[in-house]
């Protein structure tokens, strides 16, 4: 599954205030040293959310398909908690990863055909409204039609998902028409679904006249949060904090709802707050989850050190930098941020970062431990939805299925309508047998969020199925990821990690191992190990592919994805013995990692067994 993501925080009504001198944090056994993160620390493993598959990983897709959270092979995520994402990408009080979120992330696919930079801070195009504030800026007037709500946005939903029903009309249409419905399926579900639900909660117990704090924002209507922001600027077009707090809704919107249009809008709110009040942390600490959402992981990094030297106690920041340390596979660093993370703001959106690396470096002990810890403190829907997913995510990669579909109800009945949470179920019921209620889930999953993750999931379930009509099924839902890149990097999103894993097992093979090389030289992280090792592989550069996927798993990160991928370019260079290993490793670990590249690993297995 992809790496789990955590393309974004949820901030708290305290940010700027430290923490109480006494802060209840897990204290797991084999715990590195206290040590403050310097400013110039990486991180790098979580976020890719963002977008289930987070922050994508690599593991958001291929035979190891995205898992709930994060963006990305690397959800959750990656394949796994998508990443946990992050996928992808991930607030304490909303998200897991896996994700992932795809995912995610935190990238997920909304079609920028909608110019829905409109709803920034008034318009997509400078100048096309008149100015707010007297100061001559264009487009200081949020718009709160774009709050994400109406009556059009569900009937373009229900249309959407009528032609999805329609296999044949769908198998007509090129990977042009699939964008387009894909654009309107996203930008309508996005607005119809509606945002974070925690009855009685935030928004609606804020007055009219003032305007909304993180922290409550998170944790109540993300749409009606939105609305009543911009009605406050319109206002008050010079409260720097309110347009700090749209910028990092419009973020926070984009990772839960697959909509990446709306990053230039956060990023133009974002920048009017900077403009009225230069250097001030929320605004920095909200680019910096901006980048992370994007992929720019540098970028995350050098926003989050900004906003930690104007607060450090700022729980989004913080939270961030672990972010891109991990996903630059700087996970010594990452690590000592995680540490002075929960010195300085203990919560569950730290634990569950503090989880994740250690999950990466192979400690799977202390990272259960210290989210069953952060389980037992959460007590917002959300929190209890975002923390019950990762350790399902936890559970699915070691194999533990039982276990994760348990820990899958807990987070469904605090919040049923979870698409990590779903997604998790879906890939359990998968591994253990049920295939027909996670062909069911998944479709119910896509037809809500089409991202990657899920999307080649439920192609590979179709594909392993194998009824009637399932080929053309399956071809449609990568389709449909190639129409999500685009319409990501039309947000201003880096996908190149999602495309290189869906495209080796299910596109062009030359744009996978371009894509590999290129998120490559961005970051050495595990999933891009993994990713470009495997799009080597399927180019027919297997000695050249086995350092990276040896790179893949010397964390001791326990990734069946990796085991897999390594044990078949292992045999493909004639080294027998240690494809053997690693091929039983994948399968004893989680054997039902992917429908397709489990049944992949067992022929390759049985072939070396009867060579001996």
């Amino acid at each position: 599954m992809p790496p789990r993501t955590t393309d974004s925080t949820s901030g708290r009504p305290d940010d700027d205030r430290s923490p109480s001198t006494s802060p209840v944090h897990p204290e797991p056994e084999g715990r590195p040293g206290d040590s403050a993160a310097g400013a110039g620390a990486d991180s790098g493993a979580v976020g890719s959310g963002a977008v289930g598959l987070g922050a994508a990983g690599p593991d958001t897709v291929g035979p190891g398909a995205v898992g709930p959270g994060a963006v990305g092979p690397d959800t959750t995520n990656s394949g796994s908690a998508g990443s946990n994402s992050a996928d992808s990408g991930t607030v304490g009080s909303n998200s897991a990863d896996s994700g992932s979120a795809g995912s995610n992330s935190a990238d997920s696919g909304s079609a920028g055909s909608n110019s829905a930079d409109s709803d920034t801070a008034g318009s997509s195009t400078a100048g096309s409204r008149s100015g707010g504030d007297g100061d001559g800026t264009a487009g200081d007037r949020p718009d709160e039609s774009d709050s994400g709500s109406g009556p059009d946005a569900a009937r373009r939903v229900a249309a959407v998902r009528r032609a999805a029903d329609g296999g044949r009309r769908w198998r007509a249409l090129h990977v042009a028409g699939c964008a387009v419905l894909l654009a309107v399926a996203v930008t309508g579900g996005a607005i119809a679904v509606g945002g974070v639900q925690d009855q009685g909660a935030g928004v609606d117990a804020v007055s009219a006249a003032g305007a909304l704090s993180p922290g409550e924002l998170a944790r109540g209507d993300l749409d009606a949060g939105i609305a009543s922001l911009q009605k406050h600027l319109r206002a008050q077009p010079r409260d720097h904090g309110s347009w700090a707090t749209l910028g990092l809704a419009y973020v926070e919107q984009a990772r839960t709802k697959g909509d990446p249009s709306r990053y230039p809008q956060a990023e133009r709110a974002l920048k009017r707050s900077l403009d009225l009040e230069p250097g001030n942390d929320q605004a920095l600490a909200g680019r910096a989850a901006l980048a992370a959402a994007r992929h720019d992981f540098p970028g995350a990094l050098s926003y989050a050190d900004r906003a930690l030297k104007q607060n450090p106690y700022s729980e989004r920041a913080l939270c961030t930098r672990i972010d891109a340390l991990v996903e630059l596979g700087r996970y010594d660093d990452a690590a000592q941020a995680a540490d002075t993370a929960d010195d300085r703001r203990p919560g569950v959106p730290v634990f569950t970062r503090y989880a994740y690396v250690h999950e990466l470096r192979g400690d799977v002990r202390t990272a259960r431990a210290v989210l069953e810890r952060a389980l037992s403190s959460a007590n917002a829907p959300g929190d209890v939805a975002y923390v019950a997913t990762a350790l399902g995510q936890l559970a699915w990669n070691q194999g533990e299925y039982r276990t994760a579909l348990g820990h899958y109800a807990r987070a469904l009945a605090a919040d049923d309508a979870y698409l990590p949470a779903l997604e998790g179920r879906a890939r359990a019921q998968a591994a253990s047998g049920d295939r027909a209620a996670a062909v069911k889930g998944l479709e119910q999953v896509v037809a809500r969020f089409p991202l990657p993750g899920p999307l080649v999931a439920l192609g590979e379930l179709y594909e392993d199925r194998g009824a009637d009509g399932d080929r053309a099924k399956a071809g449609d839902q990568y389709a449909l990821v190639d129409a999500w890149t685009a319409l990501a990097r039309a947000g201003g999103a880096n996908t190149d990690l999602e495309t290189a894993m869906a495209a080796a097992d299910h596109g062009d093979k030359k744009e996978a191992l371009r894509a590999a090389r290129a998120e490559w030289d961005r970051r050495h992280s595990v999933h891009t190990a993994d990713a470009l090792a495997w799009a080597l592989h399927v180019n027919g550069r297997d000695e050249e592919a086995l350092p990276y996927a040896r790179r893949a798993t010397a964390t001791g990160y326990r990734n069946a994805v990796f085991l897999y991928h390594r044990g078949v370019i292992e045999r493909a260079t004639g080294a027998d013995r240690e494809a053997r290993t690693h091929l039983k490793a994948a399968l004893d670990l989680n054997p039902g990692f992917s429908p397709l590249g489990a049944r992949e690993a067992r022929t390759a297995l049985k072939d070396l067994e009867g060579n001996r």
